[in-house]
């Protein structure tokens, strides 16, 4: 049997090639959206350590300056949005309260009270300085911690 050396001497591109399916399996299994750089630059590496004759150790070299740059520069002149699933953090589960609607459980005295939104009692503040009676609509607007802020729906 060859020993991984001669076996990647005799073929570079398809080394190569190798590890970036290799990293889009993972970024498919994920979805994690930062997996396509380094699969993208492992092609890249492919076709150079083919025709440009890199060495194995300059083609590492490549491979993990490129690989560094191309996550910096997505990170920073990429939108955010690019990156996150819709409806926000799927860890968030508070936060994906926003435009939901619900009751207020008593009166909010002053511009505290409590609220009833998707099978849960929640600590709210009203947004504005209106009053709420108990059992009114009202609808989440933000999150402060783990208050809402909430308006009359």
């Amino acid at each position: 049997m060859p020993d991984p050396m001669s076996l990647y001497l005799a073929h570079p591109f398809w080394s190569w090639a190798a590890v970036a399916a290799l990293f889009l399996v993972v970024e498919v299994m994920t979805g994690s959206g930062w997996l396509l750089w380094p699969a993208g630059v492992a092609a890249l590496v492919a076709f150079l350590a083919t025709f440009a004759g890199l060495s194995p150790s300059d083609a590492v070299l490549v491979f993990a300056l490129l690989t560094i740059a191309s996550i910096l520069l997505a990170r920073r002149y990429l939108p955010k949005s690019l990156f996150r699933q819709p409806g926000g953090d799927i860890n968030d589960s508070v936060g994906r309260l926003i435009g939901h609607q619900g009751r207020a459980v008593a009166a909010f005295v002053g511009r505290s009270g409590r609220v009833f939104v998707d099978g849960k009692e929640w600590a709210a503040e009203l947004e504005d300085g209106e009053t709420l009676a108990a059992g009114a609509r009202v609808e989440v607007v933000g999150v402060a911690g783990a208050q809402l802020r909430v308006r009359g729906a």
